[in-house]
């Protein structure tokens, strides 16, 4: 029996991850460019409407946590996002400035984690050893959407 022809649709390709890494100021009025980020790859994932809403409001939020800590309107300080985006989620972090988070079993992280699938947050030093806080969000692909 002769071998079997393979042709490149049989080949498995790993999944392609876009990375898009973005830096604002922390201050308020720059928060909106995040939003449209946001806004902009979740389309690409091909998210209803309300979901793509649900994490451009979940984004802004994190962003505003960490743009009224303590201390960040310093001119130095920024926000940095990571969006990482693959054929399953959208995965979005964001660090900045050391801030107090919201009690986990508090309202304002329920809402919070009720736009996204998964939220994670957590602190560290950067290379500077600056002290920073970062928030983890999650949006997949057909989790929660309706037909």
């Amino acid at each position: 029996m002769p071998p079997a022809i393979t042709t490149p649709a049989d080949e498995v390709t790993p999944p392609r991850t876009d990375v898009v890494e973005l830096s604002v100021p922390a201050l308020a009025q720059y928060v909106a460019v995040v939003r449209a980020a946001t806004a902009g790859l979740a389309a690409r994932l091909d998210l209803t409407l309300d979901r793509i809403e649900d994490l451009r409001i979940a984004v802004d939020e994190a962003c505003t946590l960490l743009v009224h800590a303590p201390g960040s309107v310093q001119a130095t300080e920024q926000i940095s996002c990571v969006f990482r985006l693959d054929d399953t989620a959208l995965t979005v972090d964001v660090t900045g400035p050391r801030a107090d988070l919201p009690e986990r079993t508090g309202y304002a992280w329920a809402v919070l984690s009720a736009l996204v699938d998964s939220l994670e947050s957590g602190y560290e030093d950067d290379a500077a050893g600056r002290p920073r806080t970062w928030l983890r969000l999650v949006v997949r692909a057909g989790a929660g959407q309706w037909a």
